[in-house]
């Protein structure tokens, strides 16, 4: 497996017993053990994190399954087929000049094995913009039991053998959504079971040849404030690199999604881009190694412009880590309204998402200034218990 050099819990003496420890006369200096563990993926799970963490670009998050794609295509009228979703994925990868802005696109499973309209793969096509193609592995939220009706992720049953076939088909990172629920607790249980399930899936990927992208989503669900949703992005962020550590995941071959530190949606006192700037990079700088490449953030029901002038706060100074964005509705909501499903309008389309692909790019840099925007991306896509 690939992984980095590691301190190991179990070369440790237990809590208990260095407690109750006593000097002595005849006691011997501890001997601390480390792991050397280097797999045939590990320079290769490197370069391709740090390519998709490249300055002044990001990830477009296009992997929502075929039941999530659907309502978005019936937001503007159309129906949920495979000849629509491949009409609307062929308009978002063949964007003229979308590389110049987004180094990595991650796709649902069809994607990666479907062609385009005029019958070229999808994964080279991204390959030709130099965008990386990347892959949704997990298998959606169900219900926790035992939990405060909170949600686990599944799909490590068969995931070895899935991302070597993804990798295969050209896939190099990964990507694997969890979510924590701030009203429901969140329970000790959920937050355990969200962080060793991304471990896990963490060295699978890497073992396989695939960068994982980890990510915990702290949903905007609540009327909390900014306090809380901090305290509790702590608490998530030290159990995944806990369980991460314990599963010897290298952190030079990851990247990370997480959720901004924000109130929650229902909260009447609303947070400005530098105090979410200032709540996020101090969780970054309290919980996230300087080893992890890039911190690739979702948008999470912010609108298009939100999410873009906290990433640009965010940029204002330098960072041990790439911080940029993997963005979903924020980078495609206005193109998907611009489409309308229309064959006359793609360009039109095309043009709106490389606006905000563009607008994210400075983000990235710290040299967004957010004039000229429509009033359509600054509409909020809050959608309560999302799921893709």
């Amino acid at each position: 497996m690939a992984s980095a050099t590691l301190l190991k819990s179990s070369f440790l003496p237990k809590k208990s017993e260095w407690l109750n420890a006593r000097p002595s006369s005849t006691s011997q200096p501890m001997a601390v053990s480390f792991t050397v563990r280097a797999g045939a993926y590990a320079d290769e799970l490197v370069k391709t994190a740090k390519t998709v963490a490249s300055p002044g670009r990001g990830i477009l998050a296009m992997d929502e399954s075929n039941a999530t794609c659907g309502k978005r295509l019936a937001s503007i009228g159309l129906e949920n087929t495979e000849a629509n979703r491949q009409a609307y994925r062929t308009l978002l990868i063949t964007a003229p000049g979308l590389g110049q802005y987004v180094s990595g696109a991650i796709l649902f499973e069809e994607t990666l094995y479907q062609s385009t309209t005029d019958g070229k793969k999808m994964v080279d096509v991204l390959v030709s913009q130099n965008i990386m193609p990347g892959i949704k592995v997990d298998k959606g939220l169900v219900p926790l039991a035992g939990s405060n009706d909170e949600s686990w992720c599944q799909g490590l049953d068969g995931l070895a053998s899935r991302c070597a076939a993804y990798y295969q088909q050209g896939a190099r990172f990964a990507k694997w959504r969890t979510v924590v629920s701030i009203p429901n607790g969140p329970s000790a249980l959920a937050v355990k079971e969200a962080a060793w399930g991304l471990a896990r899936y963490a060295a699978i990927a890497q073992d396989n040849g695939l960068v994982p992208i980890v990510e915990p989503e702290i949903l905007l669900d609540g009327d909390h404030g900014i306090e809380r949703t901090f305290e509790v992005a702590q608490k998530v962020w030290a159990e995944v690199f806990f369980y991460m550590a314990e599963n010897n995941v290298m952190y030079e071959g990851i990247l990370l999604k997480p959720s901004m530190v924000t109130p929650g949606a229902e909260c009447k006192e609303r947070a400005t881009p530098e105090q979410v700037a200032e709540y996020t990079l101090k969780l970054l700088h309290r919980r996230i190694p300087p080893a992890v490449p890039g911190i690739m953030f979702l948008s999470g029901g912010q609108s298009e412009v939100e999410a873009t002038l906290n990433l640009n706060a965010m940029n204002q100074s330098p960072h041990p880590w790439h911080v940029s964005f993997s963005f979903a509705r924020a980078l495609q909501n206005t193109c998907l309204k611009t489409w309308g499903g229309r064959p006359e309008n793609v360009k039109a389309a095309q043009d709106a998402l490389l606006i905000r692909a563009k607008a994210n790019s400075l983000a990235q840099l710290g040299k967004y200034t957010g004039e000229g925007e429509s009033a359509e991306a600054k509409e909020g896509m809050y959608v309560k218990n999302y799921s893709y």
